[in-house]
C-alpha cells in the first residue's frame, strides 16, 4: 500500500483541449449594456446550449465570439490563441480575425444563403475563394456534405425553390465545408415552420454525436436537454445559472430560471 508521501496525485480525467475561452465579456450599444461580464468555456466535443429570454444577450454573445459584433471589453481565446484587442474591444489585427474565423462556422436564423447561386455553388464559395481549395476538391467535398444533410438531389437548385428546412440544412452543409473546429448556431430553427424543425434538429443531433464542438443558442428546451452536455442560462446580460442539463432543467436553483422554464415548457 503506498504511503501518503509516495501516493501519486489523481489526474484530471478530462484532458480534452479547451477550444473556446471567454472571460468577462462586455458589449454595449450606446448606453445599452447587453453583455455585463459573461465568462464561458468549451472543450473539444462540448455541446453548450445557451438559453434565455428575448434580449438576454444570447445572440450578441455568439456574434462577439465570431467578431461579427465588436466586444466592448473582455478576453476571447480560440484554440489557445487569444484575440488581440484594442482598448475599446475592437480587433487589433484584421488578419488574425480572418484566420480565426476559418476555425469557426456560424449558422444563422435566416439561412443567409446567396440567392443568385445554386446550392452547390453556395457550399463551395468559401473553400474555393477564401481558403483556396482546388475547385474539383471543393465540389467533391460539397457533394459529400449535401448527401450528409439529405440534399444530394438539390445541388443545382436555387434557394428560392427550397423549403426553409432545406435552406437551413444547406446552411449547415456550407458551414461544415470549411471543416471548422467550432460551430456556432444562432437559433437555427426559429425561422422555420413547426413541421420543418425536426429535420434540422436531426442534422444537429448527428453532428453532436460525432463529437463536434458546438455553441447552440436555442429555444428548443427538450432538444437542449437531450443533446447538450452543458447549459447556460442568460438573464439580462449575465449568466444566471449553468451546469449539466439534468441539473439546470431538473433542479434549477434560480427563481428566474424556474420562471423561464415554466414559461417555455
Amino acid at each position: 500500500m503506498p504511503t501518503a508521501a509516495s501516493a501519486e496525485p489523481i489526474p484530471d480525467p478530462d484532458t480534452r483541449a479547451e477550444v473556446i475561452h471567454v472571460k468577462d465579456l462586455h458589449k454595449s450599444f450606446g448606453s445599452l449594456e447587453v453583455l455585463k461580464g459573461v465568462s464561458l468555456n468549451a472543450k473539444k466535443g462540448d455541446v453548450v446550449a445557451i438559453i434565455g429570454g428575448s434580449g438576454s444577450g444570447k445572440s450578441t454573445m455568439l456574434r462577439c465570439i465570431n467578431f461579427l459584433e465588436t466586444p466592448s471589453s473582455g478576453q476571447i481565446v480560440i484554440d489557445g490563441e487569444e484575440v488581440m484587442m484594442n482598448a475599446d474591444g475592437s480587433p487589433a489585427s484584421r488578419r488574425q480575425i480572418e484566420r480565426i474565423r476559418t476555425r469557426l462556422a456560424m449558422v444563422f436564423q435566416q439561412f443567409n444563403l446567396w440567392t443568385h447561386r445554386t446550392l452547390l455553388e453556395n457550399v463551395i464559395e468559401v473553400p474555393v475563394h477564401v481558403l483556396k481549395v482546388p475547385r474539383g476538391e471543393a465540389i467533391k467535398r460539397a457533394r459529400e456534405l449535401l448527401d450528409r444533410v439529405g440534399l444530394s438531389d438539390k445541388e443545382d437548385t436555387f434557394p428560392a425553390f427550397m423549403s426553409g428546412g432545406q435552406q437551413q440544412r444547406a446552411a449547415i452543409a456550407r458551414a461544415l465545408a470549411v471543416d471548422p473546429n467550432v460551430m456556432l448556431f444562432d437559433e437555427p430553427t426559429s425561422a422555420l415552420d413547426p413541421e420543418l424543425v425536426g429535420e434540422v434538429l436531426t442534422v444537429i443531433r448527428d453532428l453532436a454525436a460525432e463529437g463536434r464542438t458546438m455553441l447552440l443558442v436555442t429555444h428548443e428546451m427538450k432538444f437542449a436537454r437531450e443533446v447538450a452536455n452543458h447549459v447556460v442560462y442568460l438573464f439580462e446580460g449575465r449568466i444566471e445559472e449553468q451546469g449539466p442539463p439534468a441539473e439546470v432543467f431538473g433542479n434549477p436553483q434560480s427563481e428566474r430560471l424556474k420562471q423561464f422554464l415554466s414559461s417555455v415548457t
